[in-house]
């Protein structure tokens, strides 16, 4: 049974805007940056098979996902592509990990024991990268110890050293801790007498990186997350000049309009209580399709150009807004969640300051049954 290509809730994902973001980020690097595009979380929620198709047609140079499973998937496109696994790696998933020839990340004596040895048993080589923990506290061996992890990696017949890298903790609010992550960082290269291996990937700076490549910095490689998806919240990053463009769009449709007169509660424990009466229009869309309950009376969507505030509960597959002041709306109008609407926009930052997360998180949660549609024309 067929009902046309109409979708009650769908995303937008702009792969032509990908790709000029990604020409525009390497416009701003010195030569020679290479380019490792972080795909994790399917691509935080965009699509990996589709974006990562666009970002090897656009020559980046190598991806970043997550774990194991992440890395198979992706290999099914980018065979060929260097693949960093940012995250640990489960003793069961040793052997895929290196059959597959994906790209492990180190952070102890004890994971570069393990490592050698499951490639040795299969009697392979398995690439590296060593983490350095410069203060984020989570992965990575600790900046004083890590002479002896490169040690271990550097004395194995059975792994190749082929980078080094770091994570800011708090990149964003607080520059001073991170020059001093920075500091660690190359402390810690040059300790191990390697700050002038030109065939490492040694990188620290994601998107939101500061003060990143000048002469006395042995950094020649960026990892590049959010940004390439158009997100711009760094004012103090390498990239706070780059003229980037969103690819991500959020819609749902309106799916019943109605008056309500005024004390009539809306929706679930009645958190709001109409006023004077009102029109309303009930979208096709809840938390179930990443509409989060945190945006309950305070968000706002986009209907002809016009914001109309979120009333009540946010429900599972519906949501109520004031379309008192849209003129003249219909069933089935599109309602913008995320992006914009004649001349009015709804950033992915302030949608998700509305709902008390941040923009990889808001990504993350359009859930699965919100069918993603691509544009690929390049323009």
């Amino acid at each position: 049974m067929s009902y046309g290509n109409q979708h009650r809730c769908w995303a937008e994902i702009d792969l032509a805007a990908l790709e000029r973001n990604l020409f525009r980020i390497r416009d701003s690097l010195p030569p020679g940056i290479r380019y490792v595009a972080v795909v994790k979380a399917d691509a935080y929620g965009h699509g990996v098979y589709q974006t990562a198709s666009r970002l090897m047609q656009t020559n980046a140079d190598a991806f970043a996902v997550a774990n194991v499973e992440e890395g198979a998937r992706l290999q099914e496109i980018a065979r060929g592509w260097p693949i960093l696994v940012l995250g640990p790696v489960l003793p069961e998933e040793e052997s895929a990990l290196v059959q597959l020839g994906l790209v492990a990340t180190v952070s102890s004596t004890n994971e570069a024991i393990r490592f050698s040895e499951t490639a040795g048993s299969l009697g392979q080589t398995l690439d590296v990268h060593v983490k350095i923990d410069t203060g984020m506290g989570r992965l990575g061996v600790w900046h004083e110890e890590a002479k002896q992890v490169f040690d271990t990696v550097e004395h194995s017949d059975n792994l190749r050293l082929r980078g080094i890298y770091t994570h800011y903790s708090d990149a964003v609010e607080s520059p001073e801790f991170t020059h001093q992550q920075r500091a660690r960082f190359i402390r810690a290269i040059q300790s191990a007498g390697l700050e002038n291996r030109t065939d490492l990937l040694i990188h620290a700076d994601n998107s939101a990186g500061t003060e990143a490549f000048n002469h006395e910095n042995p950094f020649n490689a960026v990892r590049v997350g959010l940004l390439q998806f158009g997100v711009t919240q760094y004012p103090s990053s390498v990239f706070h000049s780059v003229s980037i463009e969103p690819v991500f769009r959020f819609n749902t449709r309106i799916g019943l309009l109605k008056t309500l007169p005024a004390g009539t509660p809306v929706s679930y424990g009645r958190t709001y209580v109409a006023t004077k009466p009102i029109r309303t229009a009930i979208l096709t869309a809840g938390y179930g399709d990443g509409i989060p309950t945190a945006a309950s009376n305070r968000g706002q969507v986009l209907i002809r150009g016009q914001r109309c505030p979120i009333l009540g509960r946010v429900t599972m597959d519906q949501t109520v807004v004031d379309v008192s002041a849209v003129e003249n709306p219909e069933v089935g109008d599109k309602a913008v969640l995320i992006g914009k609407s004649g001349a009015a926009e709804i950033s992915v930052s302030e949608f998700s300051q509305w709902t008390d997360s941040i923009p990889w998180e808001v990504f993350c949660s359009v859930t699965k049954r919100v069918p993603r549609i691509y544009s690929t024309a390049r323009e």
